[in-house]
């Protein structure tokens, strides 16, 4: 990825807990059905639902208090991105601030990538009237609309982000391939 993928708000909550040393993070986390261990990478593997926390030396439950939204949704974005999407979701559903428009568009990504098709589409619809300048709501909502053979609706939102942050955005680059690799997307 050449383009972190976070809201302004996240990377203050991640920066945030990473001056205070409360919780330990990695690019992808491993979830298990046992209790906490140390993956190949010396990452903590945790039971799914659960989020290591380095205060304590262990795993605790996704919603705990002790877990910042900033990290939940970073875990949730990295399990979702590396295609573990009911675990990011656990972790994702467990934010506090649910009208955040990154974390609709991860669980959107989530439900749509799970085949749950018309409420991926309904929680991107959510993240837009938030926040209507969130490339990553559209690039998602332009694949979205590739998967179902809409290609008018999906270079409408490539347009989108071009205008956002032109053609040299990550953003950009994936929608664009994914329109190119489309029968018929022409």
């Amino acid at each position: 990825m050449t383009q972190e993928r976070t809201s302004f708000f996240t990377k203050a909550a991640f920066m945030a807990v990473a001056l205070s040393g409360a919780v330990a993070v990695s690019p992808v986390f491993a979830f298990s059905s046992g209790g906490s261990s140390s993956g190949a990478s010396g990452t903590p593997v945790c039971k799914a639902g659960q989020v290591y926390d380095k205060k304590k030396h262990g795993c605790v439950q996704a919603g705990s208090s002790l877990i910042d939204d900033g990290t939940l949704y970073t875990q949730g974005r990295d399990l979702a991105l590396a295609g573990r999407y009911e675990e990011a979701l656990a972790a994702l559903q467990a934010v506090s601030n649910q009208n955040d428009s990154m974390v609709l568009t991860m669980i959107g990504y989530s439900k749509r990538k799970l085949g749950n098709f018309d409420e991926g589409m309904a929680l991107y619809a959510r993240a837009l009237a938030i926040d209507p300048n969130n490339v990553n709501t559209r690039e998602y909502l332009g694949e979205a609309y590739v998967e179902k053979g809409k290609f008018g609706l999906a270079k409408a939102e490539l347009a989108k982000i071009e205008a956002l942050c032109g053609t040299e955005c990550e953003q950009y680059h994936d929608l664009a391939a994914a329109l190119a690799g489309a029968p018929n997307a022409t």
